[in-house]
């Protein structure tokens, strides 16, 4: 099969947890053919309720599909996926399109781009940033790194999940800007975790506080989606702060290698450790907050 014969309509979506169940449902609602696949069982039950198709295994998935997404944890799951047995590799046919949007490091892109080119298999990295609530509403921004022909193969699938998608340049672009947004975003929820603390040490109403500085030079999403949180001291998942840890980690590698100096990220992957260390890790991202309110005595 090559790449004009690709039914875009034949979708595969692995890993179906906070944001991924999400993007797959939206699939659905574009009207792409949907199978589904995830590690641990009894995830797929409200897709396959809305049409989907659950395999048992990642080759089987494959072989019903031309386009298939991956959203895991990591390298080694989207490693695990492809290439153990009864992978994905098993399935893919040559001229299909494997899309990740996971976040994972770009040296894992480019190695796991070059073994699908053996086989005829065309691959795009496409991280996500937006949260459960992006996922959910389907308003993802997508960042794409890969070949142009095969973003425009993509394009009509990754709008059912997004609607700002840039294609950054080649292969592993995307999982550069990903890695530049968790970057900016540690700096974020740090900062905000600060001004909500001061907030309240100061006895002002930090809601009203918050409500002021939105329409401000200080707006921003964690101060519009995550403030209350902060405020509250009640950290529900949105984004795991383990999974943000593990992209500091990812940003912090990078950083060295290219010469740059990421004191704010490393000072909040001081805090997420500790956090974790104390059985934090699957709470929100925001809880960052915590460590800085309980540095104010609050």
């Amino acid at each position: 099969m090559n790449s004009t014969q690709l039914d875009v309509k034949r979708v595969g979506f692995v890993g179906l947890g906070t944001m991924g169940a999400f993007m797959a449902e939206n699939l659905i609602r574009a009207g792409h053919e949907l199978t589904v696949w995830n590690r641990t069982p009894g995830r797929a039950k409200h897709l396959t309720e809305l049409g989907a198709v659950e395999t048992s295994t990642p080759a089987e998935l494959a072989m019903r599909c031309d386009i298939v997404i991956t959203c895991v944890t990591d390298a080694p799951q989207v490693e695990e996926v492809l290439f153990a047995p009864n992978g994905l590799i098993e399935g893919l046919r040559e001229g299909s399109l494997f899309i990740d949007c996971s976040t994972i490091s770009p040296t894992k892109v480019l190695e796991f781009s070059k073994r699908l080119a053996q086989r005829g298999i065309a691959m795009l990295d496409a991280p996500v940033s937006g949260g459960s609530e992006g996922a959910r509403l389907g308003t993802l921004t997508i960042m794409v790194g890969g070949e142009p022909d095969d973003v425009e193969r993509a394009r009509g699938v990754l709008s059912a999940l997004g609607n700002n998608l840039t294609h950054l340049g080649a292969l592993g672009s995307g999982q550069w800007a990903k890695t530049i947004n968790q970057v900016i975003l540690a700096g974020t929820y740090l900062a905000v975790a600060e001004g909500v603390t001061l907030a309240l040490k100061a006895g002002l109403d930090a809601e009203q506080v918050v409500s002021a500085l939105s329409g401000g030079a200080a707006g921003s999403w964690v101060l519009a989606n995550r403030s209350g949180r902060m405020i509250d001291d009640e950290y529900p998942i949105g984004f795991k702060l383990a999974l943000h840890r593990k992209d500091l980690g990812i940003a912090l590698e990078l950083a060295r290698g290219v010469g740059a100096v990421l004191p704010v990220t490393s000072l909040a992957a001081t805090f997420e450790d500790g956090l974790i260390a104390e059985g934090h890790g699957d709470d929100d991202n925001s809880a960052l907050a915590r460590s800085i309110r309980r540095l104010s005595g609050l």
